[in-house]
């Protein structure tokens, strides 16, 4: 067996992981400061991050109330 070469094998292999794992950390790193900003304009807007699944099921059923109500006053004969 070639143990030379297959030390090579195993440095590269642990190189790719190494560089892999750097993109990951990067990735990672942005994901969360996007998170971040996402949540600091959730709070701009009034709405607490927690709540957030609330206010949009209160908005979607305003929205619901209010096509409803837009349909009933246009005419139904045209």
């Amino acid at each position: 067996m070639d143990y030379s070469k297959k030390i090579n094998e195993l440095k590269t292999q642990l190189d790719d992981a190494k560089i892999k794992r750097a993109r990951a950390e990067s990735t990672l790193e942005g994901l969360n400061k996007q998170k971040e900003e996402l949540l600091e304009e959730v709070k701009l807007l009034g709405v607490e991050p927690e709540n957030l699944e609330i206010e949009i099921k209160n908005l979607e059923n305003e929205i619901d109330g209010l096509l409803f109500e837009a349909s009933k006053l246009l005419p139904k004969d045209i």
